[in-house]
């Protein structure tokens, strides 16, 4: 069903209510790289259940996350650069967000009475999350390319120098609902999304119109398709702009895990997919767009490829 929102903060707009993202259970891998790619090219959503990454980990991370930003706001700025609020990007974006960002292939220190035990819960939870990640894109990559697709996908967050990252928010909660983080893609190959169980994320389907994400199951990881797969697939799966609503009633917090590959790797699309529809870039080259551009800019229309309809 779609209904017209009204809330006076935001602007009148369609949302639809009716739409599940799938729910994909990874003990089955035969069934779940088919409805994987089918939820890639209709959704560029996913959500997975046994996907082997201990609650223990998880649990341990987000309490730490709780803990730093129910810190005072001059303890959270002692973080440094990991830490920000409200402001995304470089352009002048804004949001009703804080967070820490994180690169997970170097170190890095948050200065907390228990620094230590934070980093710990990170690294724990970046390695189970690297092991899922990897497991998603080979099924993906044999998925579309079959078996002779090997690794061609998940060897390049292998790559020592890849530039994924960990992000950690906190969306406080509001006397009314309004956008927290707005209108995107993200720019990486795939990203994974833990939530706290509150609503808030919402996919856009179609221009115009918007769908919420159910947080549930608890258990679950929520997995979207970003630029670089979208690339890499020669326009196969859709990295599709999302947004996150803050919620009145409740706050919001999320860790994002964004597979990313090492600045000087080249992007392009996998064999086998037909005449390619972006040119070959560096993950260097794209991300520099990425931080020139704003924060709801499609910067995939700058590497398009002029049109093969008349060859």
């Amino acid at each position: 069903m779609v209904v017209i929102s009204q809330n006076p903060t935001m602007k009148m707009e369609k949302i639809r209510d009716d739409i599940e993202l799938p729910i994909i259970n990874l003990c089955n891998r035969s069934e779940a790289m088919k409805e994987m790619v089918k939820a890639c090219e209709e959704y560029g959503f996913f959500k997975v259940i046994n996907h082997g990454v201990p609650q223990g980990i998880i649990s341990q991370v987000e309490e730490e996350a709780r803990g730093f930003f129910a810190k005072p706001g001059p303890e959270k700025m002692r973080a440094g650069p990991p830490y920000g609020c409200k402001n995304i990007g470089l352009q002048g974006d804004v949001g009703e967000v804080e967070y820490l960002i994180l690169q997970t292939n170097s170190p890095f220190i948050i200065p907390t009475d228990e620094s230590n035990k934070f980093r710990s819960a990170i690294n724990a939870y970046v390695e189970a999350v690297r092991k899922l990640a990897c497991d998603i894109l080979d099924l993906l990559v044999e998925g579309v390319c079959g078996s002779e697709g090997g690794s061609a996908l998940s060897r390049l967050m292998r790559d020592s120098e890849n530039d994924s990252i960990l992000r950690l928010n906190h969306y406080p909660a509001g006397e009314v609902s309004k956008i927290g983080f707005g209108e995107h893609t993200d720019p990486q190959i795939i990203t994974l999304l833990r939530s706290n169980g509150v609503e808030g994320l919402q996919i856009s389907v179609q221009d115009g119109l918007w769908v919420p994400v159910n947080p549930y199951p608890d258990s679950a990881f929520c997995v979207n398709v970003g630029d670089i797969l979208q690339v890499m697939t020669n326009g196969r799966f859709v990295s599709v702009k999302h947004r996150v609503a803050v919620q009145a009633y409740e706050s919001r917090m999320s860790i994002a895990y964004f597979v990313a590959p090492a600045l000087h790797a080249t992007v392009s699309c996998l064999p086998g997919l037909g005449l390619p529809l972006y040119r070959s870039f560096t993950w260097g080259e794209y991300k520099q767009a990425v931080y020139t551009g704003r924060l709801a800019d499609t910067r995939l229309n700058l590497f398009a490829l002029p049109s093969h309809h008349n060859n």
